[in-house]
């Protein structure tokens, strides 16, 4: 199936002592530690520990996607676009992304930073914690990375061959079956409970919807407005925080399906896994921690706004990119993003790849909200037309999801 050699626990202490740039990270002669805890779609992840408690995460793409197997192959290069990607937005925002140390371009393993005192986001929302500040530093990252690749931060000639050179065509065509198609013209990869077939039809019925999407769609496939991270969502990024909940670390990570796309689509996806969550905290009726959840998306895009907008004083060329201007991209953006968010939550419902927000919950309560993400993007998907207030369209969701709640 392949011509190099995978990662395994026992591998991995002579492939760090062939690897000296990683001698004075971790002690590949005293490892008591290496756990494997790649629990995504595609790669192998350890996490390695020595006696003295320092550690490195490899992280290395299988020829295939591992959630099915060898029966679809894949190229492993998407770890040479993840490192890439990495290392362009650390330029923007080194402290939001992990430290990268290396990329072997043979075994197509990226050795970087450990994070295992960070939890990943998603689990940590599905347990009902609270991370104050996180979702402001995700606006953060996406306005200053985004801003950085684009026309604005890079001029002219730069973004067009950094456009060339981040073409990702491979992980592309999966966004484009999975998110923007296949919910609404099924195929055998949808998948959801008896229960919820009849809102499953109904968005296949939804001729306006099918409209949008398309529209979505085509933007998403033409327009190559910065290096955008390409699967942002509660599971790509990692908090900490202490004792009382604000945080104090937030890294995105997993940007192996980055390429230059467009801007909005990163703020839809994030926004679309917020209201996953709300769906969660609405199910098992766990109100306090819907009331953090539901200031969440507000929070992103005001972070996201305020600092594209601080940024944009030292655009490359400012004798047509008005103010003006400015201001209408970003009402576009804003549209745009939460016509996203309603593909990814469509998505993660009846498509492939589902979220543990919903999927853990037990059948009873997981019809209701399941019904309800998919009722909120049909809502969205027009709201968004004639009001674009994030606060009065998550109050909206809010509503949908109290009225669909099933016990």
């Amino acid at each position: 199936m392949s011509d190099y050699e995978f990662l395994t626990p026992e591998n991995i202490p002579g492939y760090l002592k062939a690897h000296p740039q990683t001698h004075s990270i971790v002690d590949h002669s005293n490892l008591v530690e290496i756990q494997e805890v790649g629990d995504g779609n595609l790669n192998l992840v350890f996490i390695i520990k020595d006696n003295a408690g320092d550690g490195i995460v490899l992280k290395q793409a299988l020829p295939y996607v591992r959630l099915v197997g060898p029966s679809w192959p894949m190229s492993p290069d998407r770890a040479r676009i993840e490192y890439e990607t990495t290392t362009a937005h650390a330029q923007a925002a080194a402290d939001l992304v992990p430290l990268i140390y290396f990329y072997d371009n043979a075994r197509y393993i990226i050795a970087m930073e450990d994070l295992s005192d960070h939890r990943v986001w998603r689990g940590a929302l599905n347990d009902g914690q609270f991370h104050h500040g996180s979702a402001a530093a995700v606006g953060e990252y996406m306005a200053k990375v985004l801003f950085k690749t684009s026309i604005f931060g890079l001029g002219q000639a730069a973004h067009k061959f950094e456009v060339a050179r981040a073409i990702n065509p491979e992980m592309s065509l999966i966004t484009e079956d999975l998110v923007f198609t296949e919910p609404w013209y099924p195929g055998d990869r949808n998948s959801y409970l008896p229960e919820n077939e009849p809102d499953a039809i109904a968005i296949t019925k939804d001729e306006f919807m099918k409209l949008e999407i398309g529209k979505l769609k085509y933007e998403f496939m033409t327009n190559a407005e910065a290096l955008i991270h390409g699967d942002l969502h509660s599971g790509s990024v990692m908090v900490k925080a202490d004792e009382s909940g604000k945080s104090i670390s937030t890294k995105a990570f997993d940007s192996e399906f980055s390429f230059y796309g467009p801007v909005a689509f990163d703020i839809g996806a994030v926004i679309a896994n917020y209201y996953i969550a709300m769906a969660r905290s609405v199910a098992l009726n766990r109100n306090e921690h819907l009331e953090y959840l539901t200031d969440l998306p507000t929070q992103t895009w005001n972070s996201f706004e305020s600092n594209f907008r601080a940024l944009w004083p030292t655009r490359k060329d400012s004798r047509i990119f008005s103010d003006e201007l400015l201001d209408v991209i970003i009402m576009k953006w804003k549209v745009d993003s939460l016509g996203f968010a309603c593909a990814k939550m469509c998505r993660r419902i009846v498509g492939l790849a589902k979220t543990t927000d919903i999927e853990t919950l037990a059948p009873n309560y997981r019809i209701g909200a399941a019904r309800g993400v998919l009722q909120s993007a049909q809502m969205i998907i027009r709201e968004r037309l004639k009001n674009t207030d994030i606060s009065h369209v998550t109050e909206q969701v809010l509503l949908i999801l109290a009225k669909t709640k099933t016990v």
